[in-house]
């Protein structure tokens, strides 16, 4: 892609999803300014250190007496931290840890220490529920969480009967966010969907697209129903729509024959990277060269591919973050990830570090001085305060309305030369 073409891609991106997003989302959000991880990014671009994950152990003592005073406040989280999901439940809780650090440094939130109770659920509804029993008998005060749509869902019919906050940073099926009690950071799966096709169809891409989703996931069927929609509407025609289960996501055979004799001009692939990797593999063994487009899901292929990574060139998806963007509080969030984790942190990562500076920004907000404070009474006064706050995030500047829905500006990245490239 040349630069004119990414330039123009970077426009039109900014334009379609914003208004994907409004048109899902509802209006603005108003108050108070809360600048996530505000302290980590000014002191990384004055030249100053910075308080980053992995200090030895006596500075961590040091971090926690600083604001000991107003005792512990307890954050939950469920992720997936292993098994075939763990990329994004691991980044989720590195994330999560990595701006609780930043923020018991600068003095804790009020007076009080953050702390984070992180339990895995393998992105298994059932150990999700499970997961959550164990964190409320261990007494947090908030969920950030679950990491994965489908064990969202099933917890947040647990958080609404409890009227337990919960803040999902990646949960993007809509139904995460079906009570007044759960809020989320990332987009939902009709933004994602829309844009999508706003987006090919703005940009002249394709006239006739192609898609293989995963019909037994709420993420991907989401996304795949809203895009169809939106781009009847564009006149784009979807000249193969190919499913797959969980029980069904290592051959693709079938669906890559079909799609190479439908002949599309661009693959839409809404899906999670693990199974987005296999098809590029069997696409390239089957001959076929073709624009393949997707959404955040897809942040994680080029790992996946390994010593094939060469076969993802070229692919674009939609996504709020980019470790390799040139603004300061990237560039800092980026080098303290990398120092404490030995990895470069992807969307996942930067959500949750967003979720955290938002829990953060919400008790400010709400004036919450005691970490003993019941779930309950807590929850009623964060719901309102969600709606009052800004937070300048890793992921955009972000508001929310009454029905748990984050408004932000996306960012696109298209994969060139083995990695992920900000299109500017």
């Amino acid at each position: 892609m040349n630069k004119q073409m990414k330039k123009l891609f970077s426009v039109t991106l900014a334009g379609v999803l914003a208004a994907s997003c409004l048109a899902s989302c509802g209006g603005d959000s108003k108050e108070t300014t809360a600048a996530a991880g505000t302290e980590a990014a000014e002191t990384e671009a004055a030249g100053e250190t910075t308080a980053a994950a992995g200090e030895t152990e006596a500075a961590g003592e040091s971090t926690e007496a600083a604001a000991a005073e107003g005792g512990t406040f307890l954050i939950g989280g469920i992720g997936p931290v292993t098994g075939g999901a763990a990329v994004y439940g691991n980044a989720v809780k590195n994330g999560a840890e990595l701006a609780i650090q930043e923020i018991n440094a600068a003095g804790g939130v009020n007076g009080m220490t953050l702390a984070l109770d992180f339990q895995d659920d393998e992105n298994n509804t059932e150990k999700a529920v499970n997961a959550y029993n164990t964190l409320k008998d261990h007494n947090i005060k908030v969920l950030m969480g679950t990491v994965t749509s489908d064990p969202c869902i099933a917890v947040a019919e647990r958080t609404y009967e409890d009227n337990m906050f919960q803040l999902t940073p990646s949960g993007s099926s809509v139904p995460c966010t079906q009570y007044e009690n759960a809020f989320r950071i990332c987009f939902n799966d009709p933004a994602q969907g829309g844009a999508s096709a706003q987006y090919i169809s703005t940009m002249g891409l394709a006239s006739k697209v192609a898609v293989i989703y995963d019909s037994s996931t709420s993420y991907s069927a989401g996304i795949y129903q809203n895009f169809a929609q939106e781009a009847a509407s564009l006149g784009i025609e979807v000249v193969a729509a190919e499913a797959f289960t969980a029980d069904s996501n290592t051959d693709f055979s079938v669906q890559l024959q079909k799609i190479q004799e439908a002949d599309p001009d661009l693959v839409f692939l809404p899906i999670y990277y693990e199974e987005a990797a296999l098809i590029l593999k069997q696409a390239d063994t089957m001959g076929m060269d073709m624009t393949f487009f997707g959404c955040d899901g897809l942040d994680g292929v080029i790992g996946q591919l390994g010593a094939d990574a060469d076969l993802a060139e070229g692919v674009m998806l939609l996504t709020p973050f980019v470790a390799d963007a040139s603004d300061a509080k990237t560039q800092a969030f980026t080098k303290a990830y990398q120092e404490a984790y030995g990895d470069t942190p992807n969307q996942f990562a930067a959500d949750a570090y967003d979720a955290i500076y938002t829990i953060k920004a919400a008790l400010e907000q709400a004036g919450v001085t005691d970490p003993e404070i019941d779930p309950s009474e807590l929850c009623e006064l964060l719901k309102p305060a969600m709606t009052q706050i800004t937070v300048e995030g890793l992921t955009g500047t972000m508001t929310w309305t009454a029905d748990g829905e984050c408004n932000k500006e996306p960012k696109g990245m298209i994969i060139e030369n083995g990695s992920y490239t900000a299109i500017e």
